[in-house]
């Protein structure tokens, strides 16, 4: 079978909103996970969602990327209603990791990471199969798993080959739930780094994170939710106030700014 030509999705130029939700809502039973929210993701920048336990980070994410429909209000993509997209389109153009990713079925992490192309089959784009799939295995630090299963892997490795996995698809925009959950310090910081080098190159990336001071080290804004409310957004500076995460965490904190950096260092105020 020929393979058809499929238009590679073109870079937006920076700052440019690549996938917006307005006045959400998502109930479930009588409980709201999502409340009047609105969200602008833009192409060029790292997006942070932080928040305690239950506050609807996932449930955004999940929102954004077309896995849940809202109740209320509307979510666009690419200019369109996100409803407009066949899975296809939308699996071209934006790739996604989530949280509950277990990966225990027992391929190889070569053959995982080969997933990420799958929307790219009888295409003009599965020329780009090796390299894509070999950038993503060196970037992601597991060249020396490529043969193992992986039900046989650590966490940290699992979580490694999943975010592999979603960047060989090499689509304009990562939904990142959690990437950083069971990795170690420098695997938590590698991660972070390709989702800015990611950002730098063009892409939008949308990441859900529980450590605050990764979230200010590397991201371009900030959400912050509670009990389904964006109750802060904006940059780093604004967000990681003091005052406000004592508030939503309900535990007294302290911010202070790295000597180098000048980045701002979330600290729990310890008696």
């Amino acid at each position: 079978m020929n393979a058809r030509h499929v238009g590679l999705p073109t870079t937006a130029p920076a700052g440019t909103v690549v996938c917006s939700a307005e006045s959400v809502m998502v109930e479930r039973g009588r409980k709201k996970l999502l409340d009047d929210v609105s969200i602008e993701l833009r192409a060029g920048e790292v997006f942070s969602l932080l928040g305690p336990n239950g506050a609807g980070k996932s449930t955004l994410l999940s929102l954004l990327s077309g896995d849940v429909l809202p109740d209320a209000g509307h979510v666009e993509f690419g200019g369109k209603p996100l409803s407009d997209w066949s899975l296809i389109d939308l699996s071209r153009r934006r790739s996604v990791l989530l949280q509950e990713n277990q990966l225990m079925f027992p391929f190889t992490v070569h053959q995982v990471v080969e997933m990420g192309r799958a929307p790219w089959r009888r295409t003009t784009f599965e020329n780009d199969d090796n390299s894509a799939i070999s950038d993503a295995i060196e970037a992601t630090d597991i060249s020396h798993l490529g043969n193992r299963r992986v039900p046989s892997l650590s966490g940290g490795e699992r979580a490694r080959t999943a975010f592999a996995r979603v960047i060989a698809g090499r689509t304009g925009m990562l939904m990142l739930d959690e990437p950083t959950a069971a990795l170690d310090l420098a695997h938590q910081e590698g991660v972070l780094r390709l989702a800015r080098e990611r950002a730098a190159a063009g892409d939008a990336v949308l990441v859900v994170l529980h450590d605050l001071n990764l979230a200010g080290a590397y991201s371009d804004r900030i959400a912050l939710l509670r009990q389904g409310k964006i109750v802060a957004n904006g940059d780093p500076e604004t967000v990681l106030d003091a005052d406000v995460l004592t508030d939503v965490y309900r535990t007294p904190v302290e911010v202070i700014h790295h000597p180098v950096t000048g980045k701002r260092i979330v600290l729990p105020k310890r008696d």
